[in-house]
């Protein structure tokens, strides 16, 4: 069943990390740059990937989880700190856009789609991305995780592109790639399409249950 439906759909939203670009390997350059800013050892860009997709907090809690079995709340802090100054100065060194991303894109710009990046990611690296990679004019707008006080999986984020640019839930498509973005949807009352690539802190994205997954988004436009 195609719950994606695109076509009729005139509002699309997007997560960014995992699903739109693959960033892993610069979020683990610069915790391995903050890791050893703070004297502790680095980490590994496989361990990277299974840490990531939930938010910076969870991920700096996780990595201080594996290298020192505990996490004390002050480091953390530090940590968060210290990975948020050095990502946010140089965000985009090798991020790239997953394959089918910019052909499904284009076609939704065809289309005249409105098209949002909503992310939990904080607005200004997410924008330097968005800018740096030249995929800023596909979108209305590029909402940061600290726009807001709420972030997915609140559902905040989505219903203001609800109440923005959409006349009814059913004219709008969450598309993501974790449990954060199918929660988030799922209590916005509106539809979630997710891909099976991307960044789900190492749970499988089926557990889930999104109501529809695909492996490239072009998939969805035939």
């Amino acid at each position: 069943m195609n719950i994606a439906n695109v076509a009729q759909r005139e509002v699309l939203l997007f997560d960014l990390d995992g699903t739109l670009v693959d960033s892993a390997t610069d979020l683990h350059r610069a915790m391995n740059m903050s890791l050893n800013a703070l004297q502790l050892p680095t980490v590994t860009e496989a361990q990277v990937r299974v840490w990531v997709g939930k938010g910076t907090a969870l991920f700096c809690q996780s990595t201080l989880q594996h290298l020192t079995g505990k996490v004390d709340p002050a480091q953390q802090q530090q940590l968060l700190e210290t990975f948020l100054k050095i990502y946010n100065a140089d965000p985009c060194v090798e991020t790239q856009p997953f394959d089918g991303i910019l052909e499904f894109l284009e076609w939704g710009l065809a289309q005249k789609k409105t098209m949002i990046c909503v992310t939990n990611k904080p607005e200004a690296p997410a924008r330097a991305i968005v800018d740096h990679l030249g995929m800023n004019h596909y979108f209305a707008d590029v909402i940061g995780g600290d726009r807001f006080e709420e972030r997915k999986p609140h559902p905040r984020q989505l219903l203001h592109c609800v109440e923005q640019y959409a006349q009814s839930k059913d004219q709008v498509l969450m598309i993501g790639d974790s449990s954060n973005d199918v929660e988030a949807a799922r209590r916005a009352g509106i539809d979630c399409v997710v891909v099976s690539y991307g960044y789900n802190h190492g749970e499988n994205i089926l557990d889930c249950q999104p109501q529809q997954v695909v492996d490239n988004l072009c998939e969805l436009i035939g």
